[in-house]
């Protein structure tokens, strides 16, 4: 994905999103959110009980102005996620940054914080419909060929969103700020990539299917 430069937004829809370590590094426009977010198959989500705090990663995926999540009816962190406020965090690392000085190296990353409350989803069109645009976005083409979920699978499952009206972005990219008087010191400075990369399919050896084009292609995404 490409690393978005964009200037900075400054209007940060609560007080609680407003950025304040390096402000300059700030978006709160759609887009970015959005980038960020599909570019995600985690994210971790925050919350309390009476056990202290929690913090789970979990599959997600995005339709509209909300983010998505599915688990069990009897997970513990769907049960208390109508009950308060959380926060889910997404972040992307794009690589390392190498300054002059320990203490001026950093990370190229995008990172997204969203505040507010989950629903159920309770509309069975709805839920059914989410379900497979989830599938659809983990491998585009897959939804159609594998078997539908049945009736008691869709029953046992619980379908939660949050809107995106409350959310921060954090973006850096470039290279290393080095200080000054740093800049004659004799050591190699740039920034080392990071990459997502798709690996080379591993067939179920109980597999006698010929591999689809979405399979074919995986290496090419």
């Amino acid at each position: 994905m490409e690393i978005m430069t964009e200037p900075a937004n400054h209007a940060a829809p609560s007080e609680r999103t407003r950025v304040r370590r390096i402000p300059t590094n700030a978006h709160y426009d759609t887009a970015t959110l959005h980038a960020i977010i599909d570019d995600a198959y985690l994210c971790h989500i925050a919350f309390a009980d009476e056990k202290g705090a929690h913090c789970i990663p979990t599959a997600c995926w995005r339709e509209g102005n909300h983010l998505y999540i599915h688990g069990s009816n009897g997970s513990r962190m769907l049960k208390r996620l109508t009950e308060s406020e959380t926060c889910v965090t997404i972040t992307h690392l794009d690589g390392l940054v190498m300054a002059r000085s320990a203490f001026n190296h950093s990370m190229n990353y995008r990172s997204a914080m969203i505040y507010g409350r989950f629903e159920v989803v309770a509309d069975e069109a709805e839920r059914r419909g989410t379900m497979a645009a989830f599938m659809e976005k983990l491998v585009p083409g897959r939804q159609a060929e594998i078997r539908p979920g049945s009736d008691k699978e869709f029953a046992a499952t619980t379908v939660m969103r949050i809107a995106l009206d409350e959310a921060a972005c954090k973006v850096r990219s470039g290279p290393p700020e080095d200080d000054e008087e740093d800049m004659s010191w004799p050591v190699w400075t740039g920034v080392l990539p990071f990459e997502r990369v798709a690996m080379k399919p591993v067939v179920d050896p109980q597999c006698t299917q010929p591999a689809p084009a979405y399979v074919v292609g995986w290496q090419k995404w």
